[in-house]
């Protein structure tokens, strides 16, 4: 189905188009991002685990607070703009700088105000 709400207040986000969000208005584009750098421990014993096999749980952890941190960003773009939530929702994840010791998260979607 691709539609789930993690929100409180009321406010949805959405990776596909909910059932009633067509009687509202588009706002317009909403986008968030966040970068994350590499920890020189954590990238050792990340390697440490590639050899052996594993998780990388710090990797994990930073990763997943940058993708919570972009989202913040992009609902706090569509609250400004009135939003009552962002719908078609996208992750985008890119590796930056001149080693690779960095990451960025970025989410985009459409806001909408529900009529």
């Amino acid at each position: 189905m691709g539609w789930f709400s993690k929100n409180k207040d009321g406010f949805f986000l959405s990776t596909t188009t909910p059932e009633g969000v067509g009687r509202g208005q588009i706002l317009g584009v909403v986008h968030g991002e966040a970068i994350i750098g590499a920890n020189i421990f954590r990238d050792m014993f990340s390697s440490v685990r590639d050899v052996v096999g594993g998780r990388a749980g710090g990797y994990e952890r930073a990763l997943s607070g940058a993708r919570d941190a972009a989202t913040e960003d992009l609902i706090e773009s569509a609250r400004e703009m009135g939003a009552d939530g962002v719908i078609g929702i996208d992750f985008d994840y890119e590796v930056l700088g001149e080693t690779n010791g960095m990451m960025m998260v970025c989410v985009s979607g459409t806001a909408v105000k529900l009529g």
